[in-house]
C-alpha cells in the first residue's frame, strides 16, 4: 500500500498542483491511502478533484481511500455530500 499526504490549503487556486500530484498516481496498481490529516482549507474544487480521482481509480479497479481526515476536510466532506444530495449548487456554480 502507497500513501500520499495531502497538502495543507485544497483551494481552488491549488487545485492544479493538487491534480499533478494525484495524476502521477492515477495507474497506481498498489492500494493508494490519501492522509489528510494536515488539510486547513477546503474549497468545493478541492473536493470535486479529490472525487473525480477516487472515482476513476475504482473505475480502473484501483482502491483509494482518504485516511486521518482533518476536522476540516472532513467537514468540507460531509457538507459537500449534503449538497450533492439536495441538488445544491457548490459556489462554482457547478453541481454538487
Amino acid at each position: 500500500m502507497n500513501q500520499l499526504s495531502l497538502q495543507p490549503d485544497l483551494g481552488i487556486e491549488h487545485v492544479a498542483e493538487l491534480q499533478a500530484t494525484l495524476l502521477s498516481h492515477l495507474d497506481d496498481e498498489a492500494p493508494l491511502q490519501l492522509a489528510g490529516d494536515q488539510v486547513q482549507r477546503v474549497h468545493a474544487a478541492g473536493l470535486q478533484l479529490l472525487h473525480a480521482f477516487v472515482r476513476d481509480r475504482a473505475n480502473a479497479g484501483r482502491s483509494t481511500t482518504i485516511t486521518l481526515a482533518s476536522p476540516i476536510l472532513a467537514d468540507a466532506a460531509r457538507s459537500l455530500a449534503l449538497a450533492a444530495s439536495l441538488g445544491v449548487d457548490t459556489p462554482t456554480g457547478e453541481p454538487a
